[in-house]
């Protein structure tokens, strides 16, 4: 008589230990390579699973988004968490969606298309590079980017960017989680964002799911 239990088990066992190798050997890539998620990724990028994982609600809060601000995603992507965002500043502030991906952005553009989003007028999708932000000098109040700051090999260059294109006393958020291949520990983060000059205002969250929030002053 077969046991199911047992089969059920070593399946669980033999997925987990995949996973982890999955996990070990795509981190030790990204150590020496770097790029940004592919565009053919969007999909599970934008999907509730992710975000039953990093709930938007709680992602807004920590990074200090609220209504009537000027917002910059950096790494939008296909656009998990720009629809949340702009909800949250209301049609007083505005979303800029960046990506250097244009396959990105496409997908971002076909969810705002969709009936359920008519009712969002303030994002605007831009095609850039996060090195050379194409945003005006001390224009938004709040810069955020999930899981994406670590993807990026020059961060004291995207610092002095993000700090160039925030008003004094403007906010960064850094969110990181887990299972992403390039997560880095808290202390990490917090150094990165120190040592471009910004003040930190509060670390928020736990160890697989946190937000760093600096300020420029």
């Amino acid at each position: 008589m077969i046991d199911f239990f047992k089969i059920l088990g070593i399946v669980l066992a033999s997925i987990t230990a995949l996973f982890l190798v999955y996990q070990v050997l795509i981190r030790i890539i990204r150590k020496f390579v770097y790029f940004p998620a592919p565009a053919i990724i969007g999909r599970f990028l934008d999907s509730d699973l992710r975000r039953s994982m990093q709930p938007p609600a709680k992602l807004i809060e920590r990074s200090g988004i609220q209504g009537g601000m000027d917002i910059l995603e950096i790494g939008c992507g296909s656009g998990a968490f720009t629809t949340f965002a702009a909800r949250a500043t209301g049609n007083g502030g505005i979303v800029y969606a960046l990506d250097i991906q244009q396959g990105m952005l496409d997908q971002l553009s076909l969810k705002m298309d969709r009936k359920e989003n008519s009712d969002i007028k303030n994002v605007r999708l831009i095609l850039g590079s996060a090195y050379q932000l194409p945003i005006a000098d001390g224009s938004v109040d709040l810069v955020y980017l999930v899981s994406v700051f670590q993807e990026i090999p020059d961060s004291s260059k995207i610092l002095a960017e993000i700090k160039r294109v925030l008003k004094t006393g403007g906010i960064l958020a850094i969110s990181e989680f887990l299972f992403d291949p390039d997560y880095p520990l808290r202390k990490t983060t917090v150094k990165q964002g120190l040592s471009g000059g910004f003040t930190l205002q509060g670390v928020f969250g736990n160890y697989w799911n946190y937000t760093v929030r600096f300020i420029k002053v």
